[in-house]
């Protein structure tokens, strides 16, 4: 079930309905929202009616265990099975080619790294455990975050639940509206029209295109996932917001970012914050005296988040690139003791220019195919050729869009979504109409799964 699908409209539409007149009685609540992810995951095979389940109830019970065991020895082993268990669904819904990668559609990355928040957290007893079984499941199997996050930590989520208040407050549920059509807009107008029109068949076949328009193309993706992802994003935490429950921000403009931490501090918020406080936090060596350990152990991380995206070369390449921009960049801080850069807009711009162009020269090794239809792509753009015989007008404006929107002053967004707000309750619904019309009448082929669904 896609988060952009009139079948998920209607399930949300639906679950709203039977939520809230229920709230009163929590735990019926919560039962109601129980089921909704079940039905939700079963959609996607009824396999995983049993496999998430049991892999999550699995984690509560070592949960216990950690909280309850006095012995660090057994709390450790007790962590390391909930790795295990974690890091096995992991392997085996993104092997490639593998019979349960083929058996089992769904990755099941973000349900595992969500739990794996449960557990370390314990063990490092920087939170309680869920007070029972149904909240835990409510809460690690929730509907909106399972197919790509936001990767919400369960000491953060499980909490909510108790301080739940009916109803729904009338800005709260006018932001959500406001997400869940800014998502879709997103989503449809933007990302797969841009998808459609250029960037596939670029990178399908780079050779066929002069290097301006591989370059194009190149840009094209660069925003094509960016609007893809935070759209989803949005409609995820807009999805939890109708619920009355809060979902960590995923987005936040990330290519004004001014260098690569900056950009990471930016991108895919959720998953970055994860590798740094669950894996970089865990390698050994945090402590050394030796710098030489830190900037390893930085490589190392992006490394690892770059094949946690799929076990190829290309992504080996892109999280390598990432994790030696991050490591050669705290480098620079350290031998110039951590000293600000001059904040005039040339050097800021110079900056901000270079970062964005390296992260589009990461993302070519992302989305290609292949080592070699990665290689061609840089090789088309070296060439120099130019040509616009296949760029369409649709394509250059929609492109144009997308830049435009990204780089709009943060608080002309901040004044869109209080103006929708605070506007009566027909005018928003309006407006959402309004965008659901325009959506479908761009959109007459459907909806391209979310980028980040695969992984």
């Amino acid at each position: 079930m896609l988060l952009t699908s009139a079948e998920y409209f209607a399930f949300l539409t639906i679950l709203f309905f039977g939520y809230w007149p229920l709230l009163r009685w929590r735990n019926a609540a919560m039962g109601v929202v129980l089921v909704a992810n079940l039905l939700f995951v079963a959609r996607w095979g009824w396999i995983y009616l049993g496999l998430i389940p049991l892999a999550a109830c699995c984690d509560f019970y070592i949960g216990q265990g950690i909280d309850r065991v006095k012995s660090q020895q057994v709390r450790r082993m007790l962590l390391f099975f909930s790795v295990l268990l974690n890091l096995g669904l992991i392997v085996t819904t993104k092997l490639p080619g593998s019979a349960t990668a083929i058996a089992l559609p769904l990755s099941l990355s973000f349900y595992a790294f969500q739990s794996l928040t449960y557990t370390i957290d314990l063990y490092r007893k920087d939170s309680k455990p869920a007070p029972n079984l149904y909240v835990y499941l409510t809460s690690v199997l929730f509907f909106p975050t399972i197919l790509a996050g936001p990767i919400t930590r369960m000491s953060s989520l499980v909490p909510q639940w108790a301080k739940l208040k009916n109803p729904l407050a009338s800005a709260e549920g006018g932001k959500a509206l406001y997400l869940i059509a800014m998502g879709g807009c997103k989503k449809f107008l933007i990302a797969d029209y841009l998808g459609e029109n250029l960037v596939n068949r670029v990178f399908d076949t780079p050779t066929l295109y002069s290097g301006f328009e591989v370059l194009l193309g190149a840009y094209g993706y660069a925003f094509q996932l960016y609007y893809d992802f935070s759209g989803y994003s949005d409609i995820a935490i807009g999805s939890a917001l109708l619920l009355g429950l809060k979902l960590p921000p995923n987005f936040n403009r990330p290519y004004e970012a001014l260098n690569v931490a900056e950009f990471w501090r930016r991108w895919h918020i959720s998953l970055s914050n994860w590798l740094r406080d669950y894996l970089y936090f865990s390698l050994p060596g945090l402590r050394s005296k030796y710098k030489i350990v830190t900037y390893w152990n930085l490589a190392l991380t992006m490394v690892l988040g770059g094949l946690w995206h799929g076990f190829a070369v290309n992504f080996l390449i892109w999280g390598s690139l990432h994790g030696l921009a991050l490591a050669l960049q705290r480098w620079w801080q350290v031998s110039r003791g951590d000293r600000k850069p001059s904040g005039k807009w040339l050097p800021r711009f110079t900056r901000g220019f270079a970062t964005f162009h390296f992260v589009v020269l990461a993302w070519i090794f992302f989305r290609a195919e292949t080592l070699d239809g990665a290689v061609d792509m840089l090789l088309q753009v070296a060439s120099g050729t130019f040509g616009m015989g296949n760029v369409t007008p649709g394509f250059a404006i929609v492109l144009g869009a997308a830049v435009f929107f990204h780089y709009l002053p943060k608080d002309w967004y901040a004044k869109t979504q209080k103006m929708f707000i605070e506007a009566p309750a027909f005018a928003q619904a309006a407006t959402v109409a309004i965008a659901m019309g325009c959506i479908q009448y761009v959109s007459s082929t459907g909806s391209a799964p979310f980028v980040y669904q695969k992984f």
